[in-house]
């Protein structure tokens, strides 16, 4: 009995060792499942994306030609104004005084001159006298010579007034001007955007022009973005571009690439440059120094088969490969792609609506699924 306990123990044994082993290679010689998706029709962008601030494309900043106090400002922070709408007074004391001293000056001398005429035309009678005289004998030269230096004096003298009245007619047309600028005018129509002095402050006019607010038409606003330098040169004029705001992620609003300016700013050891480009704001819904999220598009395709960029790998011909199942086997096919970014591509040829491509499948004759040169490295991302 016992020997017979023994080898009934020995058999189990055996049998649950070699049902173990036929699991174990049962379970290694089943394929893993295969990760597939369907080429359907689809959408792909290929574009640059940039930070971006609103700015009105077309602004003016008010200022003042003269100093002093000032006296009053008439508009506020958002109100419309139009071209030549009074928007400001500076206290015109000091150069109504000037005038008006300007014009009495002008006044004395022009009284002076006419007082000089009367006296030269005095003169030239005597000289005239002193001369006929001389002529008969009856007077001496020295007579004639004092006439003749009196009738000169006066000329000069008028010659000298008349140059006074020309300058005190130039300082006077000045300080009027002066006088003048001492209202503040709008010089376009728009929207007072910023107020930048306060009433009652003094503005000195002599170290620097004092900017008194800012106007700007809202009509049309510019989108400046900073631009890597190494997405820089992806970008060229006349591409189209769009962006968001923060208040309405869900909106783009598109505009055209007008501008790249050649001056980089550097941030942080980065360089960056400044690519703007225009947007219509009928609402002005749009605001000055609003954030934007901009996307220059470099290539977009629209419902066209698209595949997973997880499906493409490279063939040594510089093209990509797929591979798609074919009756249950997956087999490499070779596919032609267009605008792709880091998501999807655009497949141009070699797929159609339909075919299933795998994801993860091991590449033929024992290669990695990224072939030679690793994994598939798409152009430039979003």
């Amino acid at each position: 009995m016992k020997r017979t306990g023994r080898v009934a123990a020995i058999l189990a044994a055996a049998l649950l060792a070699g049902g173990g082993w036929w699991l174990l290679n049962a379970r290694a010689a089943t394929p893993p499942a295969l990760r597939t998706q369907a080429v359907a029709l689809g959408s792909v962008e290929d574009a640059v994306s940039a930070v971006g601030t609103l700015q009105p494309r077309d602004y003016v900043d008010v200022g003042t030609q003269v100093s002093g106090q000032l006296r009053r400002i008439l508009v506020e922070i958002g109100q419309s104004v139009e071209r030549g709408q009074l928007l400001a007074e500076i206290d015109p004391t000091v150069y109504e005084a000037r005038v008006a001293s300007d014009q009495a000056q002008l006044l004395v001398q022009r009284a002076q001159l006419a007082e000089r005429r009367i006296q030269l035309e005095l003169a030239e009678k005597q000289y005239e006298r002193q001369r006929r005289l001389y002529a008969s004998r009856t007077a001496s030269e020295t007579a004639l010579e004092t006439a003749d230096a009196n009738r000169r004096t006066l000329a000069a003298q008028i010659a000298a007034t008349e140059a006074q009245i020309q300058q005190t007619e130039s300082a006077l047309k000045g300080d009027q001007a002066n006088l003048g600028y001492t209202k503040i005018y709008a010089p376009m129509a728009g929207t007072v955007v910023d107020v930048t002095a306060r009433q009652g402050q003094t503005l000195n006019a002599n170290q620097q022009a004092p900017i008194v607010l800012r106007i700007a038409e809202l009509d049309t606003m510019t989108v400046q973005t900073q631009v890597s330098e190494a997405d820089v040169s992806r970008l060229a004029l006349g591409m189209p571009a769009y962006f968001t705001t923060l208040g309405q992620p869900d909106r783009r609003r598109r505009g055209v690439l007008r501008q790249i300016l050649p001056t980089p700013e550097v941030v942080n050891n980065v360089v960056l440059y400044s690519a703007l480009f225009d947007v219509e704001n009928p609402e002005h819904d749009l605001l000055p120094q609003m954030s934007a999220q901009v996307f220059f598009l470099v290539a977009e395709a629209h419902d066209v088969p698209v595949v997973p960029v997880a499906a493409l790998r490279p063939d040594q011909g510089g093209g990509h490969l797929v591979r798609v199942l074919e009756g249950g086997v997956p087999a490499d096919r070779p596919v032609g792609i267009g605008a792709s970014n880091r998501v999807v591509a655009e497949v141009r040829s070699g797929l159609a609506v339909g075919d299933h491509v795998v994801l993860d499948a091991p590449a033929a004759a024992g290669r990695p699924a990224g072939g030679a040169g690793g994994g598939f490295r798409p152009g430039p991302q979003l």
